[in-house]
């Protein structure tokens, strides 16, 4: 195992005593204690939490070894000196490594080195008093083998418990908040923020539901920060309803007509709509009058309730026990998202039921807001950053949308988001649609609903495939400029549902906005990676948020690297990096000959396929895109090679592709419209990561003492494969300049295009190939008309340019 840590606080020796009476390790009882192997039986007796005599600590003490020859007990009774190995021995056994498995106890300090263990200064054999205390501080600040730092895995056990009603403000323990808030103590409440808008057109401003959790201790004085996570899917979703609007993607692919549109002719402007005016106040409260049983939370939001902080969802527009419609991602639902920010910054109104009007303030708050969560919840926490909104100091985007157009579309084609063909912005405004679910609610609303629908059905133009007035409405990249938040990102490098422009383009469109951003880069798919192994995610958050929402000088912008990419190689292995997908890295020029990728310039050929399959090939497809890919892509089966082009290099020296590729291309389509897909793909034997990351443990990270946990996960490596695909991206012909603009396509004529593919961070192996595959249909994201297309391809003036990485 290897152990990666990017959140551990350099700290002076007197800070690190003043934290440790801080957590109650250095107290009264052992100030006087001058014998380094008395401290150490001090310190493990107050670490054996759940020890509560000095038989069960001399039981558990025996149940460690010191030496090869001798367990804890024995080597503290009979040792005048504390050993370093000694030392360390316990400490690994202590952070739940496996002497069997990762270390020996001939040499524990080459198994920390290994995997990557923090050692505390020191010059001899033999720690010193003062060379202990240090040793013990570093090893509460390292994780264990499963998931925690050691203190953590401590409160789990009740080492907080004590604290409990006694500390009534936030403990920091080298840069991080402590779980010293009971939470089970927790004040839920309920509030309806009156937003600026009137989406559900009642002559009435939109009251939004919000759920809050704070700390007991905000009852008596103490003013805390939120995480705000505003998750259309909170209050349910219309899953069955939802699943009847998916379109058939069974269609065959049409021309459009040419245009010469500017952007100026699809931009969005917002409408002057006159809104109906404030609610009259008729009084105030400072409790609420409505509380919830269980929220549909989210496991690092968990985590923080014990730690001071607050955490607050809202489901926004359009859900239940809100008013408002659904409209997916425009500037509706970013105002409807900011409310509750503004609220919380004491800049807006909120009631204490929706009948009232008795106001009720967010008087606990100490108005700094993050917002957090993943997917539609990180892309609304990117939305309303890029309002500027006042008290909301950060965002922690996880695989969010930056472009909705980059969701569903992608080059004038309908693109699906993978996994879910026939899904668009109509689909997931009726499936977040929760006012259905109460039923004397939506009958108020059901004909404006589906006339509000019907709009968003059109409008998104699935014929077309451009990018119009309702795509650019729903383009944040539009005001990245106005973002004064500091953000940190997290996006898989593997993930076609928010494929992986979205963060690049969000990661480039800040980086001259003056404010502090962090990427982390991982090699799943759509997921959370907070409960990984391998990475100390939980305490970057932590040591991140305490900085921002605390105003704690704890160094988290300096300490926290720029840029975190989990390797694609090595399992359990991530590096820092100053940058990522940066226009100004180095690139490398292929040309295409025949089958091959050539340094050298292109050959002089015409290279053509057909999109046409036989009947039963493509009915298979359709069913099993999984033996699409896999027919696609082999080298060696000749299903596909009459209805692709398949390029590969000779071996290779190892390579990091670090951004976009690009392909340049002459193009001909036999008829006045066509579509091309493009795969980069590695080719070459090896066990590689398998799609998901396997459960370790299940509820194996707990987030305090008799508190919620979460399952305990890692990437790990699968059978050997022959490939991987990078990277891929694909185009109208139609749209060669830009997405808006049409071009006329005539039949077997050659056109040049250029195509910018999803931006990446792979390492190629030394001795694999690098191979580039060219079709059209793509069965996971594309219409299939399985249409009788022939396409050709002149390898002159072809080529495809790959920015790669220098140390």
């Amino acid at each position: 195992m290897k152990n990666n840590q990017f959140a551990i606080r350099p700290t002076d020796f007197d800070t690190q005593i003043q934290e440790l009476q801080n957590i109650h390790f250095l107290t009264s009882d052992n100030e006087m204690i001058t014998d380094p192997i008395d401290l150490f039986k001090n310190f493990l007796q107050i670490a054996f939490v759940q020890s509560h005599s000095k038989a069960v600590f001399k039981q558990k003490l025996s149940t460690y070894m010191a030496t090869p020859d001798q367990d804890a007990f024995e080597y503290l009774n009979s040792s005048s000196e504390l050993s370093v190995d000694a030392f360390y021995n316990v400490a690994l056994q202590l952070l739940e490594f496996n002497p069997d498995v990762d270390f020996t106890f001939e040499d524990p300090l080459g198994a920390m080195k290994k995997i990557q263990l923090k050692v505390a200064d020191h010059e001899g054999n033999v720690l010193t008093l003062n060379e202990l205390k240090s040793a013990w501080y570093w090893l509460l600040a390292t994780h264990n083998k499963n998931g925690h730092t050691f203190i953590d895995s401590l409160a789990a056990k009740g080492y907080f418990v004590p604290f409990y009603g006694e500390i009534g403000e936030p403990l920091l323990f080298n840069g991080k908040s402590m779980p010293v808030f009971d939470p089970h103590k927790i004040i839920r409440e309920v509030v309806y923020v009156e937003s600026p808008q009137d989406t559900d057109e009642d002559g009435k401003l939109d009251l939004l539901k919000a759920e809050i959790l704070r700390p007991a201790e905000s009852n008596d004085g103490l003013k805390v920060p939120s995480l705000y996570t505003a998750s259309p899917y909170n209050q349910g979703t219309n899953d069955e309803t939802g699943e009847k609007l998916m379109h058939d993607v069974n269609i065959p692919l049409t021309h459009k007509e040419p245009n010469d549109l500017n952007y100026e002719d699809i931009e969005y402007k917002a409408p002057n709509t006159k809104l109906p005016e404030p609610r009259k106040v008729n009084s105030y409260a400072e409790v609420a009058d409505e509380t919830f049983a269980r929220e549909q939370s989210y496991t690092l939001n968990d985590y923080f309730l014990a730690r001071g902080f607050a955490v607050v969802y809202a489901a926004g527009i359009g859900t239940k026990d809100s008013d408002g419609i659904r409209t997916t991602g425009d500037p509706e639902e970013t105002t409807s998202t900011i409310a509750i920010i503004e609220w919380l910054a004491g800049n807006r109104r909120a009631f204490t039921n929706k009948y009232d009007n008795i106001e009720i303030k967010a008087w606990w708050s100490n108005k700094s807001v993050a917002m957090t969560g993943r997917s539609y919840l990180g892309t609304l926490a990117t939305a309303a950053a890029t309002t500027g909104v006042e008290g909301l100091k950060t965002v922690i985007s996880e695989a969010a949308i930056s472009s909705w157009y980059d969701y569903y579309r992608d080059g004038g084609l309908v693109i699906a988001p993978g996994g879910f063909p026939g899904e668009d912005a109509d689909v997931l405004a009726e499936e977040t649609f929760s006012r259905r679910l109460q039923p004397g609610d939506f009958h108020k609303i059901k004909p404006l609903w589906d006339k509000k629908l019907a709009e968003i059905t059109f409008e998104q133009d699935r014929t077309t495939g451009n990018y119009n007035t309702f795509w650019d409405a729903r383009n944040y990249h539009k005001n990245f400029k106005n973002i004064k938040a500091d953000v940190l990102m997290v996006h898989g490098l593997n993930d076609w549902n928010v494929k992986p422009r979205n963060v690049e383009r969000l990661w480039n469109g800040i980086r001259h906005n003056g404010v502090v951003q962090k990427i982390i880069l991982h090699q799943g798919q759509h997921i959370y990676i907070n409960a990984f192994r391998s990475i100390d995610y939980t305490d970057i958050i932590n040591l991140w948020l305490t900085h921002e929402l605390l105003g704690i000088d704890n160094q988290a912008e300096k300490i926290i690297p720029d840029v975190i990419i989990q390797d694609n190689v090595k399992t359990e292995t991530w590096n820092s990096y100053t940058d990522w997908s940066n226009d100004n890295n180095p690139t490398v020029q292929y040309g295409l000959s025949a089958d091959k990728l050539v340094t050298a310039p292109s050959t002089n050929e015409t290279l053509t396929f057909n999109d046409k399959l036989d009947d039963e090939s493509f009915k298979r497809y359709v069913k099993h895109n999984d033996d699409w890919q896999k027919d696609l892509t082999n080298l060696t089966n000749n299903k596909m090679t009459d209805h692709r082009l398949l390029f590969t290099t000779n071996n290779i020296e190892e390579t990091i592709i670090d951004g976009k590729v690009n392909i340049n291309l002459n193009v001909a389509s036999s008829k006045n419209f066509g579509m091309l897909s493009f795969q980069l793909i590695d080719y070459g034997n090896a066990k590689r990561f398998n799609v998901s990351p396997t459960l370790l443990a299940h509820n194996g990270l707990a987030g305090t003492f008799d508190w919620r946990e979460d399952d305990l996960r890692e990437f790990t490596l699968g059978k050997p494969t022959d490939y991987k695909m990078i990277t891929k991206g694909h185009i109208n012909l139609q749209n060669r300049e830009n997405t808006y603009r049409v071009n006329s396509l005539e039949p077997n004529t050659f056109y040049p295009i250029k195509v910018e593919l999803q931006p990446t961070f792979y390492r190629i192996p030394e001795g694999h190939k690098l191979g580039l595959v060219i079709y059209s249909t793509d069965f996971g994201m594309t219409v299939r008309g399985n249409q009788d297309i022939e396409y050709s391809i002149q390898t002159e003036g072809s080529n495809i340019i790959v920015p790669v990485h220098r140390d």
